[in-house]
C-alpha cells in the first residue's frame, strides 16, 4: 500500500492543485494565440472536433470533449452565429442534430495550423516532453473514468 507523507495536506503536494493551475495557465497561453482567429479556447476545442470526422451529432461532441451539453450549447450557438459551423436535423428530428464546419469554418482550419507550434514555442518545452505529459494525463483521465 502507498503510504502518504506526513505533510500530505500541503497545498503544493496536491495533484488537484497542480492540475488546476497548469490547466488555467496553459489555457491562458492559448488565449492570445486564438484571439486573431476569433476563437475562445472552448470554441477551439469544438472546432478541433469538427475538423475531424464529420458530421458529428451534438451528443458525440459533448462526449468527445467531456463537456456537459448545457455548457456546450452556448458555445455551439456562438460558432453557428459566427458562421463557422452549421447544424442539420438528423432523421427530420429537430431535437437531434449534427454539426459540421461551414466553408468559413474549414478555411479557419488552415489558419489554425499555426496554433500548436505557437503554443509549443510559448511554453518552451520540447515537443517530446509535451507529448509524454499528454500521455500521462490520459492515464489520469482513464483512472478517473474507471468504476470505483
Amino acid at each position: 500500500m502507498n503510504r502518504l507523507p506526513d505533510d500530505a495536506l500541503e497545498l503544493d503536494r496536491q495533484v488537484c492543485f497542480a492540475l488546476a493551475v497548469a490547466s488555467r495557465s496553459v489555457i491562458g497561453v492559448y488565449r492570445p494565440i486564438l484571439e486573431p482567429l476569433g476563437l475562445t479556447h472552448p470554441q477551439y476545442l469544438v472546432m478541433l472536433a469538427l475538423w475531424g470526422d464529420v458530421p458529428l451529432r451534438f451528443r458525440e461532441i459533448a462526449d468527445m470533449l467531456r463537456m456537459d451539453p448545457a455548457t456546450l450549447s452556448p458555445i455551439v450557438k456562438r460558432l453557428e452565429h459566427s458562421g463557422l459551423i452549421e447544424r442539420a436535423a438528423v432523421d427530420g428530428d429537430e431535437r437531434t442534430f449534427s454539426l459540421a464546419p461551414t466553408e468559413a469554418g474549414l478555411a479557419l482550419r488552415e489558419r489554425a495550423l499555426d496554433v500548436p507550434p505557437a503554443v509549443i514555442d510559448r511554453l518552451g518545452i520540447p515537443v517530446e516532453r509535451l507529448m509524454a505529459l499528454r500521455d500521462e494525463l490520459s492515464l489520469v483521465i482513464d483512472a478517473v473514468d474507471r468504476p470505483a
